[in-house]
């Protein structure tokens, strides 16, 4: 009889640590799981995200003289939950979103006709950026921007129609997976959001050359592209803003009114010379004299306090961050999670070149932030997915279960 009770309650034991596992078998399971996360990628994004919240507070410390900690306070609440999104998105397998792909692009979709619908409402629409340029839906103390999460719904998609048309692809296949791209992009273009037009027509470039589509329809779409850039302009669809910038980029003299924000910027960057001026430090970051620089343009505050040493070592961190999204290409079980990498590896390089290059005048201006540094919520989640949805990819390679 007490042979039976002790068994009995062994097994009792057993089952409040989970399911009738031993707490060693929960501890190998957990060690197990975490072993196959790529910590490179990891680790690479959490520093990137420190950096970002040192810059932000060194750029805004002084914008609210009763309260130097308000943007930095709202940035650290962006990153925890940001990070926990990650977390569910590493946690959950990637090949469940399949299912879910067409309902999250219908939301998107959804989402952004909200932005001209209910952005123009009193009470839920906010304007932010230049030329009151509307892209948020404001819903009491939180701002969401469709736009930021329009581009992982497109890689998603894409993704999903280019795993289900294995091989050759018709030109009904290739008209579907340019639609769906086009569709967001011209409602965020109408906001107007030229620079996250242009990052999801990166990413579905990356996509299509990655998918094998035959070189001459690439090509096709190039020069279909370039004609109607060309017709925006000519039409003057593009705002005055707009065409301002990128007249001051074909045109760089600082005599000019709208090339002042990219000659403050350089100046700045210039002004940290190879060390930098220190953190926290910097007479360009210090009085504001560079518009905007917690967001857009938080790389002259990089420039200006870390120098060209700091700046260096900042590009090598994002180095090893694309590298390791780069590898997990090679590694993916299938093509749904290889063209998942490859979407957030041109959203990644492609925001990270076009950010800095416009201040330093290598790119014209547009509102794209720099990935985990710029301050704002709807980008910083958006980053945190798309490396939560890389990891899950990558510990789910072959060789790594």
């Amino acid at each position: 009889m007490s042979i039976k009770l002790f068994e009995q309650a062994k097994y009792t034991r057993g089952a409040h640590y989970g399911g009738g596992r031993r707490p060693r078998e929960v501890l190998d399971e957990t060690l197990g799981f975490l072993s196959r996360l790529d910590l490179y990628l990891l680790v690479s994004t959490a520093v990137l995200t420190v950096i970002g919240l040192l810059m932000v507070y060194s750029a805004t410390r002084n914008l609210i003289p009763t309260e130097p900690s308000y943007y930095i306070k709202r940035q650290i609440v962006y990153a925890v939950v940001g990070f926990l999104a990650m977390c569910f998105f590493i946690v959950v397998d990637y090949r469940l979103l399949q299912r879910f792909t067409n309902l999250l692009y219908v939301l998107v979709i959804l989402s952004l006709l909200a932005v001209r619908a209910i952005g123009h409402a009193s009470g839920f629409g906010s304007a932010a950026g230049s030329g009151g340029a509307i892209r948020e839906i404001a819903l009491g103390p939180l701002a969401i921007q469709p736009s930021e999460f329009a581009v992982l719904v497109v890689i998603l998609a894409i993704a999903k129609i280019v795993d289900e048309h294995v091989g050759s692809y018709t030109r009904q296949d290739l008209a579907k997976m340019i639609l769906i791209a086009a569709l967001p992009m011209g409602l965020v273009l109408i906001q107007p959001d030229l620079g996250t037009t242009i990052i999801v027509a990166v990413v579905l470039f990356t996509l299509l050359t990655v998918a094998g589509v035959r070189a001459r329809y690439l090509l096709s779409g190039l020069a279909l592209a370039v004609l109607l850039f060309f017709a925006f302009t000519s039409l003057h669809i593009l705002h005055s803003y707009q065409l301002s910038r990128l007249t001051g980029f074909l045109n760089q003299d600082c005599n000019l009114v709208q090339n002042y924000n990219l000659c403050i910027s350089k100046t700045a960057i210039g002004a940290g010379g190879f060390r930098g001026a220190g953190l926290f430090q910097g007479a360009f970051t210090n009085n504001q004299y560079v518009p905007v620089q917690y967001a857009d343009f938080i790389f002259s505050a990089i420039g200006e306090q870390l120098g060209f040493l700091g700046s260096i070592a900042v590009l090598m961190v994002f180095g090893v961050l694309a590298f390791r999204i780069f590898r997990a290409i090679g590694r993916s079980a299938d093509r749904f999670g290889q063209l998942i990498c490859a979407g957030v590896l041109a959203f990644l390089v492609f925001s990270v070149f076009q950010n800095i290059g416009m201040t330093v005048g290598l790119m014209p201006i547009t509102g794209i932030p720099l990935p985990f540094i710029s301050y704002g919520g709807s980008a910083l989640f958006a980053f945190f997915i798309a490396v939560g949805l890389v990891v899950n990819v990558e510990r789910n390679a072959p060789g790594r279960r």
